[in-house]
């Protein structure tokens, strides 16, 4: 029996740390993903014959002598045209490691040779070997590497571009059966099985393997919550690539300034950028550019800033015939994260800032900068005082007059290779429309109607002669912010209306009051770009194409010229908002998904999953339940062993007196208590009840707390606990 104990014993031992070989090739298999290195399959091969040996428990320096040749052989065929242990080979080792000692002696890390760098891997890779055997095979204690291994696989999946999901199911199939094995090898060590046959039998380990795998299939199919925070890895490994003008291109959210190149995929950033302090919602507006190049947009002119005079802005985007209200506002920028233009809302009159700044406007984008002593200055915080504008439908309908011959010049610009079909799909979209309004509203209105999805992922960047526009219209249909601002603008400027491309941020999300005006804090995901279109007697009217955002522009309607059209309008003018979402920071301005009602927090809700969850509470409800009894005696052991006083033993004895009655043992009313121990005593052929009893009426009767035998009483207690629990 003994023999066959030993051969079992070796078995399970020899399994386990199978178990530990294998957990430590999942810290090996990102090699090549995370690293410079080309072949890990070469320290996987060190790895298994590391622990081949150290599994046969050869004499340490027969192993290490073994260990030793082997590291000195990888390494002469990776970095040495010489003979191993040739004098030559001998004085290149020396050479190597006398430099790589004194570089790490200066702690000049950056110098540390490709050679020497493999050589402290592979004596890792040696040590790990010793380590795991020890834990795994001598100690049988291999959570902590289980852990670790977990830790590991998950921060690399989360912020490098290693991709983790099939490493994870691995690890948790290894991890759990090294768990079983070393809790069963262990309870057979301490002789709590008692059956020699459950001991030499390998029976146990099919319903252990069993197991894992059912549990490891049900987390596998289970469905799943959608991530709360962006994944990072999309941006790293295109900051990696220093990617940008490729079709799959993936860049971080928020305000940037080069926009000639747009289109690809962005993740999301949710770090907060300014506080506005203002009593309204409306666009907090950057610049606009005018000439649309077939990938992107750029200015048609170098900027020309001119300084404005006491702060006084001599910007007028609208005319004197809309209806405006005075209001102040105060932006705060979060520290590092102030932006070298100045945002601003519409009807913008005057900036204040204090000190010696001077704030200055570019004529041609409209953008504003503030400057002290002639450099740029990155203001943490300024005033504004503007007239907030709300324009009258009406008026934006019969809209009549000519356009000025500089506006239709500038702003109906259209390159020369855009395809006819963008037109001519303008044309349909309008036709049957007379007012500038009512068309500019048509093609405001397709994208909801069309198919148009708004997507922050796998979106297209054109290559080649793709226009962007034409890709976005009658290729992808899919995009956000930028791609349905440009679309409209060029659909617009295709039939004749001027219109432009404006960028900034949309108004953010109340955070709290000041008692005069609202917090609104703007994130970066907040950055955003929108549609202006021209209208003679009017000037610039923002309009909001993109899907799942709502015009933050003020409209109304004069009661005294209203219509029916007019009326119709008053409900296309949307108070839901929605959350917004950003641009990336090289122009490429973005926004939030349209919401989806039919999810929440991004899992699909279905009845199935109610009733599972419903089932899983009343299962873990009903365990509970069944096995209260189990947790309050704990609770009790615990409190009697830390507290140890009269009243605690009190409490004890009343629960003992409920777990009597749960076990068959009632107490008749008329019964004294120690008739009723003697009944208990009898039943489970002790005196142990009587003793308490006893200890009980005089504490209780008599006030006679003897606390040298409260210690005591209380192992009597614990006694009879587990003979009644069995």
């Amino acid at each position: 029996m003994t023999k066959e104990r030993n051969y079992t014993t070796i078995l399970f031992t020899t399994i386990l740390y199978l178990c530990g070989f294998f957990l430590f090739l999942e810290w090996l298999y990102p090699l090549e993903k995370i690293s410079d290195t080309t072949n890990s399959m070469i320290f996987v091969l060190y790895t298994f014959f590391c622990f081949f040996i150290s599994l046969f428990q050869m004499k340490w320096w027969i192993g290490f002598i073994l260990k030793g040749f082997a590291l000195l052989f990888i390494l002469n065929g990776l970095y040495f045209a010489e003979a191993i242990l040739s004098p030559l080979w001998i004085e290149q080792v020396r050479m190597e490691l006398t430099f790589n000692f004194q570089a790490l002696l200066y702690r000049e890390w950056y110098y540390l040779t490709p050679m020497f760098r493999s050589f402290l891997f592979l004596v890792l890779i040696w040590l790990m070997s010793y380590l795991l055997h020890y834990w795994f095979v001598q100690m049988k204690r291999v959570f902590l590497f289980v852990m670790l291994t977990f830790i590991y696989l998950t921060i690399l999946d989360t912020f490098t571009v290693y991709d983790a999901s099939v490493s994870i199911i691995r690890t948790f199939v290894i991890s759990f059966m090294a768990l079983g094995i070393a809790s069963l090898i262990k309870e057979m060590d301490s002789e709590f099985i008692r059956f020699g046959w459950f001991k030499n039998s390998l029976v146990w380990l099919m319903p252990l393997i069993a197991m894992v795998f059912f549990s490891a299939m049900i987390g596998f199919t289970a469905p799943k919550a959608e991530p709360q925070w962006p994944d990072p890895v999309p941006f790293i490994q295109s900051a990696a690539e220093n990617s940008g003008g490729g079709s799959s291109a993936i860049q971080k959210v928020g305000y940037g300034e080069d926009d000639s190149r747009l289109g690809g995929s962005f993740i999301q950033d949710d770090s907060p950028v300014f506080n506005a302090y203002t009593s309204e919602r409306h666009y907090w507006r950057i610049e606009t550019k005018d000439v649309y190049t077939g990938k992107g947009w750029v200015s048609s002119d170098e900027p020309n800033y001119i300084e404005q005079e006491n702060g006084l802005i001599a910007l007028e985007t609208f005319g004197d015939s809309v209806e405006t209200e005075r209001l102040d506002a105060f932006v705060e920028f979060y520290e590092n994260e102030m932006i070298n233009k100045l945002v601003y809302p519409y009807g913008i009159d005057e900036v204040y800032s204090g000190g010696a700044v001077k704030i200055f406007l570019d004529t041609h984008s409209e953008a504003l900068e503030a400057r002290e002593n002639g450099e740029i200055a990155d203001l943490a915080g300024y005033q504004l005082r503007y007239d907030h504008p709300s324009y009258e439908l009406n008026a934006l309908r019969t809209s009549t007059e000519e356009y000025p011959a500089d506006i239709i010049d500038q702003y109906t610009q259209l390159p020369d290779t855009l395809p006819e079909r963008v037109g001519n799909l303008a044309e349909e979209i309008t036709n049957g429309h007379e007012s500038r309004y009512d068309k500019t509203k048509a093609i405001e209105r397709y994208f909801a109607s069309s198919g148009f999805v708004y997507q922050t992922t796998d979106v297209p960047v054109p290559t080649g002669n793709v226009d962007y526009v034409d890709q976005f219209l009658f290729d992808s249909q899919v995009g956000y912010c930028d791609n349905f601002s440009s679309a409209m603008v060029v659909m617009l400027r295709s039939i004749d209306i001027p219109a432009r491309w404006a960028k900034g941020f949309t108004s953010g999300e109340v955070i709290g009051n000041d008692g005069e005006n609202n917090i609104y804090e703007i994130t970066n995901a907040n950055a955003h770009s929108w549609v202006e279109v021209y209208f003679p007697e009017t000037g610039w009217v923002p309009f909001e194409p993109t899907q799942g955002f709502s015009n933050l522009t003020d409209f109304h309607v004069d009661l005294d010229r209203t219509t029916e059209d007019a009326e119709d309008d008053i409900l296309e003018a949307p108070e839901v908002r929605t959350p917004e979402q950003p641009e990336l920071p090289e122009g490429e301005a973005m926004d939030t998904a349209e919401p989806d009602t039919n999810h929440a927090g991004g899992v699909s809700v279905k009845w199935w999953h109610i009733v599972s969850i419903v089932a899983v509470i009343i299962l873990v409800g009903f365990i509970i339940y069944k096995t209260r009894y189990k947790w309050q005696t704990r609770a009790f052991m615990v409190k009697l062993n830390r507290n140890g006083d009269a009243e605690t033993f009190q409490d004890a004895y009343h629960y003992l007196m409920k777990l009597l009655d749960h076990h068959g043992y009632t107490k008749d009313p008329d019964q004294t208590l120690r008739e009723f121990a003697k009944r208990v005593d009898s039943g489970y052929s002790t005196d142990e009840m009587g003793e308490l009893t006893s200890y009980y009426e005089r504490l209780l009767y008599k006030n006679e707390a003897n606390h040298s035998r409260l210690n005591e009483v209380t192992q009597l207690w614990k006694n009879l606990i587990y003979r009644i629990m069995g």
